[in-house]
Formats: C-alpha cells, sequence, structure tokens
C-alpha cells in the first residue's frame, strides 16, 4: 500500500475514532443514558417516535452534554491545528498555539471582566476581544523590528504576552479574595464545565474562518518549509501565505481560549503525535492533527468530568501530559519540520 493511501486509511480510521469517542462521552455523566436511549432521543428529532426516556434525560443530552462535548472537539480541533501551522511557519517544534500571546491576552481580558463583576457571556467576549489585540498589538511591533521577521515576531510575542501577564496579576492582586479571585484562577486553569449552547455559537464561526484557510492551504506549508527563494520559484508568495496562516492559527486560537480558559499542551503534544501517526506531509498533517485533537481533548474532559465528585480543571490534566512529553521533546533527535 502506498504510503498517501496508508496515511488516507489512517485520517478515515481516527474519524471512526472521534465518533465512538463522542457516543462514550454522551454516555457518560452523572446521568448514563445508554446507548439505545441515546439514538432514540437523537431520531426523535428527525422521526415520530413514541418515548421510551425518561424526559430528563433528553434535556440533560441536549442542554448540557451536547454543547460541552461539541465545544471539547472544536476546541481540541483548532488548539491542536494551530500549533501544528506555528509549527511549520516558524519552523520550530516547540512552537505552540500561544506564541504570540493569544492565551496571555485572553487570560487578561478574562480577568479585567471578572474584576468589573461582567456576565459569563462578557467574560468570554472580553478574552476573546483582548487576546486579538495583543496578537495585533505583537504584529504591529515586529512590523517595526529590525532584522529577520519571523524572529521580531516571535520576540514581540514574547515581550506583549509577559505585559500582559503582569496586567492579569495585578488584577488577582486587587480582585476581591472572596469570589473574584477563586473565579479568576479557576478560569486561568481552564475547563468546559458550564458549556452553553450560546458559547458554542460564538466560537463557531471565528473557528470556522479560521481552519477553512488552514485546510486549503495545507500543502502550501509543506513549500514554506523549503525557505522562501524556493517557495518563489515554485510560484507561491510565502509572505502572503505565512500571514494567512499564521491569522487564521490566532484566531482559532483566540476563539478557543475565550470559550475554555487556559489549556496548555494540546497544540504542542498533537500535533507530535499525530507525525508519528502519518509524517510530516501537511497535507495529512493537518487533518489528523485536528482529529487527533478533538479526540484528545474529548478524552481528558470525560475524565475531567467523571473522576471525582469534583472536576478537575483541563489545564491541570494536560500539563499531566504535557510535561513528559516535553522531556522527551527536548531530549529526542532533531526532526524536519
Amino acid at each position: 500500500m502506498k504510503q498517501s493511501n496508508r496515511n488516507t486509511f489512517r485520517i478515515f480510521i481516527l474519524g471512526i475514532a472521534l465518533l465512538l469517542s463522542i457516543i462514550i462521552s454522551f454516555r457518560l455523566g452523572r446521568y448514563p443514558i445508554h446507548t439505545k436511549e441515546l439514538f432514540g432521543i437523537l431520531l426523535s428529532k428527525i422521526f415520530p417516535i413514541e418515548p421510551f426516556w425518561d424526559k430528563q434525560l433528553e434535556t440533560v443530552l441536549f442542554n448540557i452534554r451536547l454543547p460541552r462535548i461539541f465545544l471539547a472537539c472544536l476546541v481540541g480541533c483548532c488548539l491542536s491545528s494551530a500549533g501544528a501551522a506555528y509549527q511549520g511557519v516558524f519552523q520550530n517544534p516547540m512552537a505552540a498555539p500561544d506564541i504570540l500571546g493569544a492565551s496571555s491576552g485572553a487570560a487578561f481580558g478574562a480577568a479585567f471582566a471578572i474584576l468589573n463583576n461582567g456576565s459569563h457571556y462578557m467574560i468570554t467576549f472580553s478574552a476573546f476581544f483582548f487576546s486579538l489585540l495583543t496578537v495585533i498589538i505583537v504584529y504591529l511591533i515586529s512590523k517595526r523590528a529590525k532584522g529577520n521577521t519571523i524572529l521580531g515576531l516571535i520576540l514581540s510575542g514574547i515581550m506583549v504576552s509577559s505585559l500582559f501577564s503582569a496586567g492579569t496579576s495585578f488584577i488577582k492582586l486587587v480582585a476581591d479574595p472572596t469570589d473574584q479571585l477563586p473565579a479568576i484562577t479557576y478560569w486561568l486553569m481552564g475547563s468546559l464545565s458550564g458549556a452553553k449552547k450560546s458559547e458554542v455559537l460564538f466560537a463557531l464561526f471565528p473557528m470556522l474562518i479560521g481552519l477553512i484557510p488552514l485546510l486549503l492551504l495545507r500543502w502550501r506549508m509543506n513549500i514554506l518549509t523549503l525557505g522562501d527563494d524556493e517557495s518563489k520559484t515554485m510560484g507561491v508568495n510565502s509572505k502572503r501565505v505565512r500571514f494567512i496562516i499564521i491569522a487564521s492559527s490566532t484566531l482559532i486560537t483566540s476563539a478557543s481560549v475565550s470559550v475554555s480558559g487556559m489549556i496548555g499542551w494540546v497544540g504542542l503534544v498533537i500535533p507530535h503525535l499525530a507525525r508519528k501517526l502519518v509524517g510530516n506531509n501537511y497535507v495529512y498533517l493537518i487533518p489528523a492533527t485536528m482529529l487527533s485533537g478533538a479526540i484528545f481533548l474529548l478524552i481528558v474532559d470525560n475524565v475531567s468530568r467523571n473522576l471525582f465528585t469534583t472536576e478537575i480543571p483541563l489545564g491541570i490534566l494536560t500539563a499531566i501530559i504535557g510535561a513528559p512529553f516535553f522531556i522527551y521533546l527536548i531530549t529526542r533527535k532533531e526532526e524536519n519540520y
């Protein structure tokens, strides 16, 4: 079997694995939903079926589980694909979705909204707004930096991210320790608890705007890895493609962090795991990374909400997995990205 056929088959298997993970996730929780009841409830929205299930299960399914499962898949897909895109564009295996400060800006925005007693929706909107604002500031600073453009972008991201992190720390310092400070701390640890349909709809549009270009331009990411001169000889405007990829990756990162909080390591770990499956060809790597990220975060979220009576923040669980993998990355032989 050719390598391309093997990769296509593996991506198909990942799609099946994601579907099975979604079905299993619907069944797990404080109110167990059996497979027969699950399909009965879902099919009842299409065909006239006499209910043989408790009406409470239908409410749990559509108002609690469905938004959370869908959001977990979206966030995992976006963070992992953004990480893969950044690693290719910056030619750095350690690049992650927060490399340009999007996560730091979102953290500041959420903390600022919580400090001002903002509603749940305002916290999400503020996190999204400041996340995009941070990256815009980073881009404007890098345009005035001398020397290598990519290096200037990364250094600007580190500097601006540091400033917004300091702003978040100051907000935590002046926040009310009885309610505001715990709310800020919990948001920073990342969680999908209390996911609502409104959050899914809020994040879905910018996520789609960012994911579609990554899928359409994934073959050009291979050309970017060859360098600007080689890209030009092949008729590819490397600067324009690089800008579109960075902008798209930033948009999906901002949308993800605004609804999930700070969930680290997904954008670093999953692209490398996907490379083990399909190699470095971005034609296959981007779809494999998207599916793997969705499966990974969905599984982690299931552990988070079912392991103990109190939910474990997702950022803690992903760090437990990501930290050992980070050690592996810095000690292994260099690979081509």
